[in-house]
């Protein structure tokens, strides 16, 4: 069995891994600035609260045990920090990043998964699935944060051992988490949930446990060569109409209003767009980005969707 350091082990993605590497018997090193409903419950299972900054707790941890696989979650949207990235943010992150990564490379654990977005690719031109080669247009703090920890990571591991996997993961939901889902069809500025001609546009989002899977195919063979980059995403696109039909039949949307459609696919609110990652401008409703994962495919199902999600 392997054994996995996971930063950010309290959060929504933390706590699923978790459970997962645990029910395969796999021995957890875990981190996280709060504590969680696992800590005393396995013998396989070592948490310790800290932040994400303690250099000196996080260091001794990665050097003082055999650590096969690092899953670095801290610092991402839907685990552990709000939507609202500032420069603190961002600068945390980036002196956070740079010893961890350096910590695991002197420890020689075999591979370090980090948790990244598809944001990074920003807005692009045409319909054509976005690939892993696909050039990166991300303008907001997220996305800039979080290239900056895939080339500290790349930096970090050249001319080593260390196989790094960068899974950049569509925005997450699960059957009670739905809010990246909602984002798409609800109008903050009205207060009320909308829909654009029959709800046919569609967006790219990814079920959590296709995630958890296919970080536990890296996890269950680390000496394999799956390196780089990866989209990370369900196969399947999921449309306007599917999201409001399912909030609506969990009780959780009320009245629905038409809008018609924008003509161009430029931002209203640049600013708002560029810090807060769940802001969703109604003039881009209709790109139909369609995240490619056919590259992670090869190395996991993909099996989850809305429809089967429980």
């Amino acid at each position: 069995m392997a054994s996995v350091f996971i930063t950010g082990a309290s959060g929504m993605v933390g706590m699923y891994l978790t459970s997962s590497l645990l029910q395969k018997k796999h021995k957890v090193f875990a981190v996280d600035s709060k504590p969680n409903e696992f800590i005393g419950t396995n013998p396989d299972y070592s948490f310790t609260q800290c932040d994400i900054a303690d250099k000196g707790t996080i260091e001794g941890i990665i050097k003082g045990n055999r650590i096969d696989t690092l899953v670095h979650l801290a610092c991402s949207v839907d685990n552990d920090i709000d939507s609202l990235i500032t420069d603190d943010v961002m600068k945390s992150s980036k002196a956070c990043d740079k010893f961890i990564y350096d910590a695991a490379v002197d420890a020689n654990v075999t591979n370090i998964v980090l948790l990244s977005t598809t944001d990074v690719y920003g807005m692009q031109k045409g319909r054509e699935p976005i690939r892993e080669d696909t050039p990166e247009k991300g303008s907001s703090y997220y996305a800039d944060m979080k290239l900056t920890s895939e080339k500290f990571l790349n930096k970090a591991v050249k001319k080593t051992n260390v196989v790094p996997v960068i899974a950049r993961v569509a925005p997450l939901y699960t059957a009670e988490y739905t809010q990246n889902l909602r984002d798409r069809v609800y109008d903050a500025k009205e207060d009320v949930a909308y829909i654009i001609r029959e709800g046919e546009n569609s967006f790219s989002f990814c079920c959590v446990f296709n995630l958890i899977d296919f970080i536990n195919a890296i996890v269950s063979v680390p000496t394999s060569r799956y390196e780089g980059v990866f989209n990370v995403a369900d196969t399947r696109m999921i449309s306007a109409k599917e999201i409001l039909d399912y909030e609506r039949e969990h009780h959780r949307i009320g009245a629905v209003i038409q809008k018609q459609p924008s003509v161009n696919l430029v931002p209203i609110s640049k600013q708002r767009a560029k810090t807060d990652y769940r802001y969703f401008d109604i003039s881009m409703a209709l790109a139909n980005w369609h995240i490619d994962n056919t590259k992670a495919q090869r190395i996991s199902t993909f099996r989850w969707s809305l429809k089967n999600t429980k």
